[in-house]
């Protein structure tokens, strides 16, 4: 699915202090050297540097490199410098910003930013320009350390419009970027304003109560405290793990798993919990409840299972190659087309691969990989054409696998049905298939999302206009709708897999996951009245009602 984007990925490391002695002041350590550096601390010069930590960073970032590559950028503590915070952002992708293919610029951009504690960001976002005042994290420097901060910010702020208007109506304030993650730059300032020696849990609790949505934090302040937290309701994942005196945090598993901590020591940062360093110690904190006003404990994002997510990792105690072969295997039992020698499955790079070789398992025909992704596209001047130029250049058909075949193509979802056009038709001219034949290892997508992906209008999906008629309860998903939609794709045929098979798939019960997009039931309020506010007659072709839902 190359027409989909999540919004930003996390990333925190942190070289624990020696246990301090009673009344010592735990940032000492850091002038004095350390003695017993971790294991996994980085080397330089074959020598473990721990105050160098910030150098995992990059590391961290380019595994999850697959949440965001429009920016990237880290912010590192170090308290023997004047800068004690020292943050490091740009446009483009982790290895452009942090010039990995550069090394005297890299290792002389890891010496002005060393630290012992640093935390990192990878961006994608639907709004605002490519600009590097949009990259985070987002810095606040002050001369009192408690108040010198900086954070990383994955999610969606469902009530961002609310928030902005309170801060504007102040005759004093001001915001100088359309993005949710300024909405959280001024929530903290003014708790931190308020209230200086809070804990790390009560900051959030007083910031999180004002919010409605998905939202994970990474913080580290000038006193060398650092926290991860993450939103009531779990939508976005979030992993964290300590071996010993390193301590880390991650968008996903794999990144951790990828620095060397053992999967048993990799966890998964508890929805409504944070995960603080303070004073050299991990402390972990529950500052919010599931909201009042739904039956459910959680609402996991399915879509990190299904597509978003490195197929190596694993979230909330599922791992993710196992949900997409299940996926496979639930396509495989639905099948109704007949198998013959031509029969072969073929998978859309990558993110559908598992399914598809699942799912040609369970019907005993071949797997073959008859489109080939072009992995050296990156971000070009054609990201800002249209999605079927795009989609010709970043897929090859491969003929001598394709021509006169009876081809099962397997996509993991149908989001706006651009690039799926454009592959059918590369199928049939370039790679002369006889037969094409979707398989989406997923429902009909029939509603925006509100909480981190680019989608938010419902008019720019494909579904919809297939299931939704104004005035009318939404259409059940019928052979007949399957048919119609195949004939505007160009596709011999096309099969979904109903809701059920999301929730059975992912073995977690359908009341803790979020399937709004599939289900039309958001699990907050304010996503909830965004949906009546996208279907009400009004809102035209969508543009009035996405820009009231700026994102990270």
């Amino acid at each position: 699915m190359a027409e989909l984007h999540h919004e930003c990925g996390l990333a925190a490391v942190y070289h624990l202090p020696p246990e301090p002695e009673s009344g010592e002041d735990p940032a000492d350590w850091h002038r004095a050297g350390d003695p017993a550096p971790s294991p996994l601390a980085p080397r330089v010069a074959k020598i473990p540097r721990p105050d160098q930590t910030s150098r995992l960073i990059p590391r961290v970032l380019l595994d999850i490199q697959n949440r965001g590559q429009l920016a990237a950028g880290m912010t590192s503590f170090d308290p023997n410098r004047p800068e004690v915070l020292s943050t490091l952002r740009g446009v483009g992708s982790v290895t452009e910003v942090f010039r990995l293919n550069r090394e005297p610029k890299y290792q002389a951009l890891m010496n002005q930013h060393a630290g012992a504690a640093a935390i990192g960001h990878v961006r994608y976002a639907t709004c605002g320009p490519e600009d590097p005042n949009y990259a985070q994290p987002f810095e606040r420097r002050h001369l009192e350390l408690r108040k010198w901060f900086a954070f990383g910010f994955n999610g969606q702020l469902a009530n961002y419009t609310e928030l902005r208007d309170e801060i504007l109506a102040a005759g004093d304030r001001h915001l100088s970027r359309e993005t949710d993650t300024e909405i959280l730059l001024h929530l903290f300032s003014k708790e931190l304003s308020a209230d200086p020696h809070c804990s790390p849990a009560e900051l959030m609790a007083r910031v999180g109560e004002r919010l409605d949505g998905a939202y994970n934090v990474v913080f580290l302040n000038a006193r060398g405290e650092m926290f991860a937290a993450r939103d009531p309701l779990g939508i976005r994942p979030l992993c964290w793990a300590r071996e010993g005196r390193m301590f880390a945090v991650a968008s996903e598993s794999v990144a951790l798993a990828n620095l060397g901590f053992r999967h048993e020591s990799i966890r998964d940062v508890e929805p409504g919990t944070i995960v603080s360093v303070r004073g050299g110690r991990v402390e972990i904190e529950r500052f919010a409840s599931p909201p009042a006003d739904d039956d459910r404990q959680t609402a996991h994002c399915f879509f990190e299972w299904i597509y978003f997510a490195n197929v190596a990792s694993k979230m909330d105690d599922r791992d993710v190659y196992s949900v997409r072969k299940h996926l496979g295997e639930a396509l495989a039992r639905q099948e109704e087309l007949l198998m013959d020698d031509d029969t072969i499955v073929v998978p859309v790079p990558d993110t559908a691969k598992a399914a598809a070789d699942a799912m040609a398992y369970g019907l005993g025909v071949p797997c073959l990989e008859g489109l080939l992704r072009n992995r050296y596209v990156g971000r070009t001047f054609i990201e800002g054409g249209n999605r079927a130029d795009k989609a010709r250049l970043k897929y090859t058909p491969l003929p001598e696998v394709l021509a006169g075949k009876k081809v099962l193509l397997v996509e993991d979802t149908i989001v706006r049905s651009t690039t799926m056009r454009a592959l059918i038709d590369q199928l049939r001219e370039r790679g002369r298939a006889a037969e094409v034949h979707v398989r989406v290892a997923c429902p009909p997508i029939v509603a925006p999302c509100f909480y981190g992906i680019d989608m938010s209008t419902v008019q720019e999906l494909f579904a919809p206009r297939y299931l939704e008629r104004p005035g009318e309860p939404p259409r059940e998903l019928d052979a007949e709708v399957e048919r119609a939609m195949a004939d505007e794709l160009g596709a011999d045929s096309l099969r979904y897999l109903p809701v059920a098979s999301i929730a059975e798939s992912v073995r977690m019960a359908r009341n803790s996951l979020c399937q709004a997009c599939i289900d039309r039931r958001y699990p907050t309020e304010t996503g909830r009245k965004l949906y009546q506010l996208a279907l009400a007659p009004n809102s035209g072709d969508g543009r009035t009602y996405a820009q009231a839902t700026q994102v990270s």
